[in-house]
């Protein structure tokens, strides 16, 4: 079944984060990851009597067959799996779309009313959400000069309550700090590590793509979002454009038409030089449009995710 994708309004209107990030995922949550204790590795353990208030999908039905009872299988995991997310607080995640009418027949409402780090936010606590829904611990490390932020990584719902509380107080500026500042509160990540980077990655390549050539080795597994926007993806801007980069407030001012197949050109070079990079450390990658419906991402990011074994 096609899931029912949320348009950007909709997450809007449910002003309380937790209680969108819950109705986002809970959509979609239980028919990609039907078990509750996935994990590095799930290895049969025995069975046991069924009792009262089991779910019936971890009944042996085969074994029932046999023997007219009804027994479930317990499975144990090889280790628990420590969930990072990396989220890039610079100035250059306030980028959003230009705001386009769409027409419902009833009014008008307006696309593109959130800028990357509001899809960033949502994205991360999502993806805790659903960590924290299989009994997985989960970490926040948030990256700017001005605001780095470390949260421990901790299993339950209360820990996911505070880390959602600490995303909706966050504010995005300055630039992203240096590798070897961002490298110290995750050397001692476990190897067994998942460790999700949402970046827009602009200025702060460099600087990400350094951490990644640290942390991806061993058994650590390192997924980098990277976030676009419709109208960097097709530069649909005519006549005299003044644009402003949000890290360091420089303007430039510049003929849409005449500028657009030259940067084009160079936005697929630089993303094709993105993509090798992360190959090359063994480092998954996937591309999200803000301006498209981020379960739409998610979902994705979990079916791919649940070719490998487990997360």
């Amino acid at each position: 079944m096609q899931p029912a994708f949320f348009d950007i309004n909709t997450l809007l209107r449910v002003k309380e984060l937790p209680l969108a990030i819950k109705t986002l995922a809970q959509g979609f949550l239980h028919g990609i990851h039907a078990s509750q204790q996935r994990g590095v590795g799930i290895e049969f353990s025995q069975y046991r009597a069924y009792e009262p208030g089991d779910q019936l999908s971890k009944i042996d039905w085969q074994l029932f067959a046999r023997s007219d009872k009804y027994f479930v299988r317990e499975a144990e995991r090889e280790s628990d799996v420590s969930v990072w997310i990396v989220l890039d607080c610079s100035g250059s995640m306030l980028q959003q779309s230009q705001p386009k009418a769409v027409d419902n027949g009833e009014q008008q409402p307006l696309q593109g009313q959130w800028h990357k780090f509001d899809y960033a936010r949502y994205l991360a606590a999502t993806i805790a959400y659903i960590a924290q829904q299989q009994g997985d611990a989960v970490g926040l490390l948030t990256l700017s000069e001005q605001q780095q932020q470390c949260l421990p990584c901790l299993p339950g719902e209360r820990h996911w309550q505070k880390l959602t509380l600490a995303l909706t107080k966050l504010q995005a500026h300055g630039r992203c700090p240096d590798a070897k500042t961002i490298i110290g509160p995750l050397s001692k990540v476990a190897k067994n590590a998942l460790i999700v980077i949402i970046s827009d990655f602009h200025q702060a390549q460099n600087e990400l793509e350094n951490l990644t050539a640290k942390l991806s080795h061993g058994q650590r597994d390192v997924v980098a979002f990277h976030l676009d926007s419709s109208d960097e993806i097709t530069f649909p801007y005519h006549g005299l454009i003044k644009f402003q980069d949000l890290e360091t407030g420089a303007e430039i001012h510049v003929a849409g038409q005449q500028v657009r197949t030259d940067y084009l050109a160079k936005k697929k070079q630089t993303e094709q030089a993105l993509k090798a990079q992360f190959a090359k450390q063994n480092c998954s990658y996937f591309s999200a449009n803000i301006d498209q419906a981020l379960d739409q991402s998610l979902v994705d990011f979990l079916s791919a995710r649940a070719k490998r074994k487990g997360w």
